[in-house]
């Protein structure tokens, strides 16, 4: 079975380095097109980014140590 590309339900592994990447390497114009938005939409995302990686660091050092 493949993964899911898409689901309005879906919900982000933080454990997961696939859906880790999948959402680090997401454009900002997927979140937002109005030329507007997109500096706030980026500076969010900019800290939602490092902080899936940092928690992905995370509990990938627990699986680790277990």
């Amino acid at each position: 079975m493949g993964e899911t590309l898409y689901s309005s339900t879906y919900q982000p592994d933080p454990r997961s380095a696939l859906d880790v990447l999948a959402f680090v390497l997401t454009p900002i114009a997927a979140f937002a097109t109005d030329p507007e938005e997109l500096e706030a939409v980026a500076e969010l995302l900019g800290a939602a980014k490092s902080e899936a990686i940092e928690r992905w660091q995370s509990l990938r050092g627990e699986s680790l140590r277990n």
